[in-house]
């Protein structure tokens, strides 16, 4: 699995499994499958309430936790420094670990300073407990100002980020910033799968619609978090490495 180095140092797989709206049972099945497959990388969240599921999924696999990259969110209800505390320890207690590889506050909340909740994000790092920190929907205003108050890098930001819904400033801002980016929704909700274009290139390689879009993404080394349920769209999201777009497609698609 291709990484990319985070400005904490760490390295971050470049597809990672999104979680989001998998639940139950079905979501530990999911993230066995995945991680027996060869990812290793998992995206959750506090308020995707499956993060016990994750771990089970996790557990069942037979991989060892350093070997995979796990991401966790902080809601934006509780974002004051107690709160990020509290919510934290419920978090690593459901994905039964001692750390998370990255943590991220979710979204911004405008009523509780940012300096506040990364005050409690920093002391999280410094503990060992989170070895990367990071953002979620954060603009270049927001970015700018967690890098400022923050002592531990600011090493991610994850927007939603497919072909066809590109905001370049915050991208380029980003990328000046050695703040790698991760892509939610990176299928578009699944629209990719249906794009004329996409498809179009995609014959060229004997690939899909949606492989082609997720090539789009890591060759720019943004990360990607497509979610899968089933093998066949596990496999074939995995199957973006060993091929790239050229010059001209690149720039047409972006």
């Amino acid at each position: 699995m291709s990484v990319i180095e985070l400005a904490s140092g760490h390295a971050m797989p470049l597809l990672g499994l999104g979680t989001w709206q998998l639940r139950g049972d079905e979501c530990t099945r999911v993230v066995q499958m995945a991680l027996e497959m060869g990812y290793r990388h998992l995206d959750t969240a506090y308020n995707y309430k499956n993060q016990v599921e994750v771990a089970r999924g996790l557990q069942a696999s037979g991989i060892e936790r350093g070997e995979v990259f796990v991401t966790t969110k902080i809601w934006p209800d509780a974002l004051q420094y107690e709160q990020v505390h509290r919510q934290f320890a419920e978090c690593v207690e459901q994905l039964a670990t001692d750390y998370v590889d990255l943590l991220l506050v979710h979204w911004p909340n405008e009523a509780v300073p940012l300096a506040e909740t990364l005050k409690a994000f920093d002391e999280i790092a410094a503990s060992g407990r989170a070895r990367s920190i990071g953002v979620s929907n954060f603009s270049p205003a927001l970015i700018d100002e967690a890098r400022e108050v923050a002592s531990a890098p600011i090493v991610n930001n994850q927007i939603e980020l497919h072909v066809g819904n590109v905001d370049t400033a915050l991208l380029e801002h980003c990328r000046a910033h050695k703040v790698a980016v991760t892509a939610y929704r990176p299928l578009a909700k699944g629209d990719a799968a249906d794009d004329a274009v996409l498809a179009a290139i995609g014959e060229r390689y004997g690939k899909s619609a949606a492989q082609v879009a997720l090539r789009w993404l890591v060759q720019q080394g943004i990360v990607a978090i497509p979610k899968a349920s089933s093998q066949g769209h596990l496999r074939a999201n995995m199957d973006i490495f060993d091929w790239a777009l050229d010059a001209e497609q690149m720039q047409r698609l972006g």
